[in-house]
């Protein structure tokens, strides 16, 4: 099968699979633009963020939090939107807490950043030192409650907070020297400040979570002896498509169209950023061999935003349903290719954009076709 990109962006496919078995043939395509400024309007970068082929984590993989998530997933019920960044005093000025805020058309999300804190214990209490003040600090899991707590003599009293496994702050031994100066997270929600080493907290970051972390995990359906016997190497029966969303669940949002507004609120040395998503559309046309050509509309079904690399990504997701195997599909095109290109291809014809490029690939002493 060939896959001919007409956009200026990165396009790929792989196969995918129902939990019934039926394949599907998947077209992924990935643009990478400039955060503008003053109002301008987003413009493609000059260098194109390759498609993500295998999850990418800060450190360890399974041992600290995802960066990218691998952008072949078959289908995502809904958009992801995710962002990478660092929260910034306001003003460039050292503060101990400050507030930052996403928001994506009518949809917004807000957390508490915190400077560097220690769990401190006195007698049968335990508190939190006084933040340290910081100018610029990075958000990520790693920094937000969570973690696993091994300090118990008793193996079986090691306990792990499975909704961020890799976080920092959860304790469950509660004794002086297993929790006195250790590190509190750096985020947590705006409602709810971290006060209690057991608590249940909501780990509070923006971008991807764990494809082992809870909730998510149970999503991917159960893989019992049943599963082993009788239905491996397909997916279990109670496997559910939202599995595939990188993002909570409270920054999944109907799939973008385009020209939704992005608000960022210390999330850059600005302060404040404001700008519009741009509205593109891309074509997905699949030739299918002995069969009419099926046209589709691929959905935007992740925003990754990174201001402190001053850009932001959109993906673009479609697949088709197989009979057999992809090879029944013969080629698909990413983007709009030039009438001449149709009509070449009915007549059987290569199509060449100019004449210089036909001369080329005659080359000397070759007729025309």
């Amino acid at each position: 099968m060939e896959l001919l990109n007409a956009t200026k962006m990165q396009a790929g496919y792989t196969m995918g699979m129902k939990p019934d078995g039926r394949e599907l043939l998947v077209v992924v395509v990935k643009g990478t633009f400039n955060i503008p400024k003053n109002g301008e309007e987003a413009t493609l970068a000059e260098e194109q963020m390759p498609l993500v082929m295998a999850d990418e984590f800060t450190g360890e993989p399974g041992f600290s939090a995802p960066i990218y998530e691998a952008d072949f997933s078959p289908f995502k019920p809904k958009c992801d939107v995710l962002l990478n960044g660092s929260a910034y005093a306001p003003g460039g000025k050292p503060t101990r807490r400050v507030e930052v805020s996403v928001q994506v058309g009518s949809w917004e999300k807000s957390l508490r950043v915190v400077g560097d804190r220690l769990w401190q214990k006195r007698w049968f209490m335990v508190g939190a030192s006084r933040p340290q003040p910081f100018a610029v600090m990075p958000i990520s899991y790693d920094k937000a409650f969570g973690g696993v707590d091994n300090s118990h003599n008793k193996e079986s009293k090691h306990k792990a907070y499975m909704p961020n496994p890799i976080g920092v702050g959860f304790h469950s031994n509660l004794q002086s020297k297993a929790i006195k100066g250790m590190r509190l997270p750096n985020t947590e929600t705006l409602r709810k400040p971290i006060k209690k080493p057991k608590g249940k907290y909501q780990p509070m970051a923006l971008g991807p979570i764990g494809r082992g972390w809870e909730p998510r995990s149970k999503l991917g359906g159960t893989y019992d002896q049943n599963w082993i016997d009788n239905v491996f190497p397909f997916l279990p029966s109670d496997f559910q498509d939202a599995y595939y969303q990188a993002a909570p669940a409270d920054q999944q949002i109907g799939y973008l169209k385009g020209q939704e507004e992005i608000r960022l609120t210390n999330l850059t040395p600005e302060g404040r950023t404001q700008f519009r998503l741009p509205a593109i559309k891309i074509p997905v046309v699949f030739f299918r061999k002995n069969e009419n050509k099926l046209e589709t509309t691929p959905v935007i079904d992740t925003l990754l935003i990174e201001p402190d690399l001053q850009r932001f990504s959109l993906t673009w997701r479609c697949h088709v349903p197989l009979k057999k195997n992809m090879f029944e599909v013969e080629q698909v095109v990413a983007g709009v290719m030039p009438k001449a290109w149709y009509r070449a291809r009915e007549l059987g014809k290569t199509y060449y954009r100019s004449l210089g490029e036909l001369v080329a690939a005659k080359g000397p002493g070759q007729e025309e076709e």
